[in-house]
């Protein structure tokens, strides 16, 4: 490329560069926010949630790339225009190979960033971000909890509690085996125990509900246990964590589709 060349394609990638900040940084604040809300009130350390959302980054990248591109061609041109330097160009006699070369150039580039984010990066940073947020996950302790809004825990077990100091109050527990069960508590004591979660509840009561009638069970103290399936190692489930060479070597049918789907966004 000549020096009009290279002029042109540093003001374009000048204009993408300032609107990947622009789209990562919303997109990341966004998630940012998203695990600051879920996992502080679990009294997660906020230096922990932080370093857990920079493991999305490369993950948002890939996302929004495409917008990146099509939003940098466009203010790169603007500016061209502005500056009335796209007619300076074709007043100096050149033609519109000039504006091509760069583009043509810029496509190139990001074909092979957006090849390497899709196939590698992305799936190896999400990945280790799957793995610390299992971590977090696993290691629930509700001494250590702020505000319960509903946590599902084992599936179907859901609680939710006030809690002050370490006073837990306005038990509430949803969960069903056969049955639906609701219970319902002044006050209590809530514990994780060798893979229990252990209930103690005091002045409540209980409703067994099925299709045909609803069971009502008052007590003035009642304890209760559910096993917490506690898992030790993280499992691999999600598709995004998978990089090219997993999904060639387990060629499963979905694992293709995933993998045809991947090369399919790259041509797009």
């Amino acid at each position: 490329m000549n020096k009009i060349n290279l002029y042109v394609f540093s003001q374009i990638v000048k204009s993408c560069i300032l609107v990947f900040f622009i789209f990562v940084s919303i997109a990341w604040l966004m998630q940012l926010s998203r695990l600051f809300s879920i996992m502080y009130n679990l009294q997660v350390k906020f230096i922990d949630i932080f370093s857990l959302s920079l493991w999305l980054i490369p993950n948002l990248t890939n996302v929004t790339l495409p917008f990146i591109i099509i939003f940098g061609l466009v203010l790169g041109f603007l500016k061209l225009s502005k500056d009335r330097e796209i007619i300076a160009i074709y007043s100096l006699g050149l033609s519109i190979n000039e504006i091509k070369k760069p583009i043509i150039c810029l496509i190139l580039l990001c074909i092979i960033i957006y090849s390497l984010l899709n196939s590698l990066i992305s799936p190896f940073t999400y990945n280790i971000y799957k793995q610390k947020e299992f971590s977090i996950r696993n290691n629930i302790e509700f001494d250590k909890i702020n505000i319960s809004n509903f946590i599902e825990l084992e599936g179907n077990l859901i609680i939710d509690f006030e809690k002050e100091n370490n006073y837990f109050s306005d038990i509430l527990i949803n969960y069903e085996d056969n049955n639906e069960n609701i219970i319902y508590a002044k006050k209590g004591n809530i514990k994780n125990e060798n893979n229990k979660i252990i209930f103690s509840l005091v002045d409540g009561f209980k409703l067994m509900i099925n299709s045909n009638k609803i069971e009502k069970l008052i007590f003035d103290k009642y304890k209760i246990e559910f096993p917490t399936n506690k898992k030790e190692q993280y499992i691999k489930y999600d598709k995004n964590t998978l990089n090219i060479f997993e999904l060639i070597k387990n060629n499963t049918p979905e694992n293709l589709k995933i993998l045809i789907n991947r090369q399919f966004d790259i041509l797009l």
